[in-house]
């Protein structure tokens, strides 16, 4: 990430390095230690690559699509994609995995373009509810399916290192779409191929 990287939204690379030395500060360190001297700018780099997916516009994964599906109509599931997301509310992390399902209309795209619509979303600022929604939106809108379904697992760190301090809870989230929410056959489905918590990671 070069200084320029951010020069559109009116912040420069030196301008970064010297928030992080002054949130050093105000945690009591001397940013002018020797163990501190790079830390702003390992941390500036650190957020280009979190929050790379502001640079990014997920439905252009989704363009190339295939219809040389041998007349295939079933559901298609690609589970366990696992991200790296930051909360809103406190910038720290949020991990988990995302099961994503759709049922194709005469074209399917690369199963690894659907991750990168996840890692595009889950590079941002986040609320795992938004996050689950934009998604599913995301591949409605330009695969125009007959329906999508994505569940989205996560751990916040936001609440196992700080406040209530509580490890080992996670959240779960669905956005249904489509024939996964009118059609109750095609949505049990779809969580019976993922069962969430209980098949082998």
């Amino acid at each position: 990430m070069t200084g320029s990287d951010h020069d559109d939204a009116g912040v420069s690379q030196n301008q970064a390095e010297e928030a992080v030395r002054t949130l050093l500060r105000w945690a009591g360190e001397d940013p002018s230690r020797e163990g501190l001297l790079d830390t702003p700018r390992r941390v500036v780099e650190a957020y280009g690559d979190w929050f790379s997916g502001y640079r990014e516009d997920p439905r252009e994964y989704l363009a190339r699509t295939f219809e040389e599906v041998a007349g295939y109509d079933e559901l298609i599931v690609l589970r366990d994609i696992e991200y790296e997301s930051h909360c809103e509310h406190h910038m720290a992390p949020i991990i988990g995995k995302v099961h994503v399902g759709y049922l194709p209309a005469g074209k399917v795209v690369g199963i690894s373009k659907l991750a990168r619509v996840v890692e595009a979303y889950a590079r941002r600022f986040q609320v795992q509810e938004k996050m689950t929604a934009q998604i599913a939106q995301c591949i409605q809108d330009v695969l125009h399916p007959l329906g999508v379904g994505v569940v989205v697992e996560g751990a916040h760190e936001c609440m196992t290192t700080r406040g209530i301090h509580k490890r080992g809870v996670s959240m779960v989230t669905s956005k249904m779409l489509g024939a996964f929410r009118d059609d109750a056959r095609t949505r049990a489905e779809f969580l019976r191929f993922i069962e969430v918590g209980n098949h082998k990671r």
